[in-house]
């Protein structure tokens, strides 16, 4: 087939000001659908060139502007952004992802009834939108407990990283730094409140990301928003990190890219209990109830840094990441795609 992937964001590195968790595992799960056999058409603007200065035309192509002839679409979904792709083209600080996704649902979605796969990495279509009921759409979505009608896609975890994991080796790297976090604020407060801050008292730790509402927490050192190329780096210093999630994500089980950043790296996860599915993505020891379950885990990790039973923890965490392969993912949209078409 010839697919057209609809995205506002990078191939590569991108920019430090764009929050795009994306760029995580986008590139290699276009590469696992052309792995299959498939073609693939970039219908959004080329922000790696544009924007980033980074060139990927000679393996990947864009067609920003017209609409070539599809065999199915598959559209990370662009939500409104008040001030940003709501406001005319052409207005100083618009973004184009909405109009032109908008254009892209018109013309393939309803006017010929091409196969559409909209995958909702951010839970923000409504459950009631129309697109849902359409003949020719299937909702793609990272949670366990998916809106009613929509099919699990989780978040994919590159073959290549994956294989090249190694528990031994990642438990003998010298974690200078106790716990981190790194990503950014948006509407995890409560979570940061409860699970975060109080561990920040007592250990040495790190915070990098945007946060602008930090006034509840001055104990607490943020350094501010990291390249994305550093994000590894980050996550390899650190013994520990805790997966923060919003209320809109931990209720459904939703799980981001940073829970199997942290452990490629070698960084262990500790996850609030009351995540749906929680048993799904770590082992029992590293749920955490409160703010002191977390001192505790921090200090029975430390503990156990640099033993074979902290190389063994961290091959049973990247146990749990052998479902969530790209290759895997890949084909399991190209399945809901031969679904609707």
């Amino acid at each position: 087939m010839l697919i057209g992937y609809s995205m506002w964001g990078f191939l590569g590195n991108g920019v430090v000001d764009t929050p795009d968790g994306s760029r995580a595992y986008r590139k290699p799960f276009l590469d696992a659908l052309r792995a299959e056999g498939h073609d693939i058409v970039l219908l959004q603007r080329n922000r790696d060139a544009l924007d980033s200065g980074e060139n990927f035309s000679s393996t990947y192509r864009w067609n920003s502007a017209g609409f070539p002839s599809l065999d199915a679409v598959i559209l990370e979904w662009r939500w409104p952004l008040p001030g940003r792709n709501t406001i005319p083209c052409g207005t100083p600080g618009h973004t184009c992802d909405l109009h032109r996704q908008t254009e892209l649902i018109d013309r393939y979605t309803r006017e010929c009834g091409t196969p559409t796969l909209i995958w909702d990495l951010d839970r923000q279509l409504p459950a009631d939108d129309p697109l849902r009921a359409m003949p020719s759409v299937s909702v793609g979505e990272f949670a366990i407990l998916t809106t009613p009608g929509a099919r699990h896609l989780p978040c994919p975890v590159p073959d290549e990283l994956l294989d090249a994991a190694d528990a031994k080796r990642l438990s003998r790297t010298v974690r200078e730094v106790p716990l981190v976090y790194v990503g950014n604020q948006y509407d995890r407060d409560d979570h940061f409140y409860r699970f975060f801050a109080p561990a920040a008292k007592l250990v040495r730790h790190q915070v990098a990301g945007k946060w602008t509402r930090i006034e509840a927490w001055p104990h607490v050192e943020f350094t501010g928003r990291a390249a994305f190329h550093d994000v590894d780096g980050l996550h390899r210093k650190a013994l520990a990190t805790i997966l923060l999630l919003p209320e809109r994500y931990w209720r459904v089980g939703h799980m981001t890219s940073r829970w199997w950043e942290a452990l490629l790296a070698g960084c262990i996860p500790l996850v609030p209990i009351e995540m749906r599915g929680v048993e799904l993505y770590l082992p029992r020891d590293l749920h955490v109830a409160d703010g002191q379950d977390v001192i505790d885990r921090l200090a029975w990790l430390r503990g156990l840094a640099g033993t074979s039973q902290h190389a063994d923890l961290l091959a049973a965490c990247l146990a749990r990441l052998e479902p969530f392969r790209c290759s895997t993912i890949a084909r399991e949209a190209l399945a809901i795609l031969e679904d609707v078409s």
